[in-house]
């Protein structure tokens, strides 16, 4: 009995040994030892750069005209069609011309009275002033006829200004354009009774060629354009005036540059802002009054910009720009800087970077402050069109 125990001990402690026997024969594989987490990077590398600012703007017409009557009466005629293109001087509303042309005539009649009353009071005060010098006639009588003179003349002077003054209601009759551009709807029909200098327009002529657009800028946007200019930030691109673009509703571009003419010289206290004009040419008339726009207007020229992609750029908890710098020794250093303004998907930095620093912009997850990086130059990936479904298959393809 006890032999036969000591066997089956010997075989448990035997089976038990094999398989620790088999685990020490095999070798095993080298632990891996992971190296630097790769980063990628852009080396900043200032260069010139023209900044503009997009701001809204609307477009108002070069010119316009309300038409109003001069004189009293009745519209016999409307001649033009309205929304139609009319030239300066063209004829668009008949007022009956009826009563003016009695008054001018009576205007005449009285003109011609006063010019036969002028010849015998003319050669009365000649031939007194002969008699005089020889006292046949008293001073008194030539004093008498020449006063005459004078009253005869004076009566000739007003009858032509209420000659003329008739002849001028006459013409009013003719309501003509005063500018050339394109006419609107007519607030009045055939037989309406208009009155002289009416608060309601007759029509509306408005010259769309050029067109104006006024263009709404902050006074602090000013006021920075002002201080980067005279700091050298920023140099004038040399132009008497600044070229503005066009961005329209549907955000197409306009075709055709404008010039910047002028600006307000006050602030607009509700709004604080103050309004630019540009001109632009509108062949075709493209551009109508009211049309929302934004405009681009070219600040100048930034001759070291950097510019730093936007996925680079984090916020500390203070609120400041940071970025990871590959410094000495391939080590991530944290860096506050200073940004401006986006341009497109990049910052344009003002200050904490220089030419040549390192900037981590893929990665940063694994750049921990004091950790030695491996850094290769960050490549965009092309942007992958997404993959379409696989068709759902029938029950009857299953």
């Amino acid at each position: 009995m006890k032999i036969s125990k000591l066997k089956v001990t010997l075989a448990v402690g035997i089976i038990a040994i094999l398989p620790t026997l088999g685990a020490c024969g095999k070798k095993q594989p080298p632990a891996q030892q992971q190296g630097p987490a790769e980063v990628g990077i852009v080396v900043i590398q200032p260069k010139p750069l023209e900044l503009t600012t997009e701001l809204p703007g609307r477009t108002t017409p070069y010119l316009v005209a309300e038409v109003r009557p001069q004189v009293n009466g009745i519209i016999k005629k409307r001649i033009f069609t309205e929304g139609t293109d009319v030239k300066a001087g063209e004829l668009l509303y008949q007022i009956d011309p009826a009563p003016y042309l009695a008054v001018l005539s009576n205007a005449k009649g009285v003109l011609g009275k006063a010019e036969a009353n002028l010849i015998p009071a003319r050669l009365r005060a000649e031939r007194y002033k002969n008699l005089v010098a020889s006292k046949a006639v008293s001073q008194q009588e030539y004093d008498d006829a020449s006063g005459a003179l004078k009253q005869a003349e004076a009566e000739v002077a007003a009858a032509k200004a209420a000659v003329d003054s008739a002849q001028i209601n006459l013409n009013y009759t003719r309501v003509t354009a005063p500018i050339s551009g394109r006419i609107g709807r007519s607030s009045v029909t055939d037989g309406a009774l208009v009155t002289a200098n009416q608060a309601a327009a007759l029509a509306t002529i408005q010259q769309l060629t050029p067109i104006y657009v006024d263009i709404v800028q902050p006074s602090a946007e000013l006021l920075r354009l002002k201080k980067n200019l005279a700091s050298g930030l920023l140099k004038s691109n040399g132009k008497n005036q600044a070229e503005v673009k066009l961005i329209m509703e549907d955000g197409t571009s306009y075709p055709a540059h404008g010039i910047l003419k002028f600006s307000e010289v006050t602030v607009d206290q509700s709004t604080g802002s103050i309004t630019l004009r540009a001109i632009f040419p509108n062949q075709g008339n493209t551009l109508l009054p009211g049309m929302f726009v934004r405009a681009v207007l070219e600040e100048g020229i930034n001759p070291a910009a950097i510019l730093l992609p936007q996925r680079g750029l984090s916020r500390n908890p203070k609120g400041d720009a940071t970025v990871m710098i590959v410094g000495e020794g391939k080590k991530v250093e944290p860096r506050v800087i200073t940004v401006v303004r986006t341009i497109g998907d990049n910052w344009l930095v003002s200050g904490g970077l220089k030419a040549g620093d390192r900037v981590i912009v893929e990665g940063l997850q694994k750049a921990r402050p004091g950790t030695e990086v491996k850094a290769v130059p960050f490549a965009p990936k092309p942007e992958q069109a997404p993959v379409a479904a696989a068709p759902q298959k029938t029950p009857a393809e299953k």
